[in-house]
C-alpha cells in the first residue's frame, strides 16, 4: 500500500473538518487563515475558532486590526490563550501587511517567515490552506503520527518536515496536513490512541519511542529544576 492509498483509508474513517480546513473550504481571505493560524498556537482548534469568530467579526482588514486598540484585540481573541502576547503579533502582522505588502498576505515562504510570530509551520500552513502551494506543515500530529507508523525516525520538527518531504510524493503534500491534524484528534490521540478503530492499525509500526524520549526528556529537565 503506497501514501496515497493510506491517505484515503484514514480519511475514510475521519469526521468533519479542523478549523483551518473550514476556511481553506470556504475560499476564505488568505489573511484570515494568516491570523488563525497565529491565534492555533498552542491551544484548542475549538478555542482558535472561537478566537477568530469574534476577531474577525468587526476586524476583517489588516488596516482595521493595525489600528485597533491592543486592550480591544486582547480581550477578542482571549480565549486563544496568551492572548497578549498573540495580540501584539496580531496587530503588528497586520500593520506590515498593510504598509509593505498592500493588504495582500505574500505567498512566498521567505517573506511569510519573516513576519513576527510566523514560523515555519504558520508559513506552510499559509501556502497550503490559503494558496494550494505544495508544503508540509507540521504540527504536534504531523511530527508524531508519521513516527508512530514508522514512516520517520526523528526527533523535532524541522527534521519531520524534511523527511517526510523525502518520501511523500510531492502531489499528497497540500492533503497531509489536513489528514493528519484530524486523525490525530480523533483516533491517533497523544495519549491511548483507538487502534482498535483504526483502518491502518494493520500498517502501523506502533513506534512510540519518539514519545517516550521526549517524556523522559521533560522528566529530566522537571527533575533538574525542583
Amino acid at each position: 500500500m503506497n501514501y496515497r492509498e493510506i491517505l484515503d483509508e484514514i480519511e475514510d474513517i475521519l469526521e468533519g473538518s479542523a478549523h483551518l480546513d473550514e476556511l481553506a473550504d470556504n475560499k476564505q481571505d488568505p489573511f484570515k487563515i494568516l491570523i488563525s493560524t497565529i491565534l492555533s498556537a498552542r491551544t484548542r482548534d475549538s478555542n482558535t475558532k472561537l478566537a477568530t469568530e469574534r476577531l474577525f467579526k468587526n476586524h476583517y482588514t489588516p488596516k482595521l486590526i493595525a489600528e485597533e486598540e491592543i486592550e480591544v484585540i486582547e480581550d477578542l481573541i482571549r480565549v486563544s490563550g496568551f492572548y497578549k502576547v498573540k495580540a501584539a503579533r496580531v496587530r503588528e502582522v497586520s500593520r506590515i501587511i498593510l504598509e509593505e505588502y498592500n493588504s495582500q498576505v505574500p505567498k512566498d515562504f521567505e517573506d511569510l517567515i519573516n513576519l513576527p510570530g510566523v514560523g515555519t509551520k504558520t508559513a506552510n500552513c499559509v501556502l497550503v490552506y490559503a494558496f494550494k502551494i505544495p508544503a508540509i506543515p507540521v504540527d504536534t500530529h504531523v511530527h508524531r503520527i508519521p513516527n508512530r507508523l514508522g514512516w520517520i525516525k526523528t526527533t523535532r520538527p524541522n527534521q519531520t518536515e524534511e523527511e517526510l518531504k523525502k518520501i511523500i510524493p510531492k502531489i499528497e503534500w497540500i492533503r497531509l496536513n489536513r489528514v493528519l491534524v484530524r486523525f490525530g484528534q480523533q483516533i491517533c490521540l497523544p495519549n491511548h490512541p483507538k487502534c482498535d478503530v483504526c483502518s491502518i492499525n494493520t500498517f502501523c509500526a506502533k513506534d512510540f519511542s519518539m514519545e517516550i524520549a521526549l517524556r523522559n526528556k521533560k522528566k529530566k529537565l522537571s527533575i533538574n529544576l525542583d
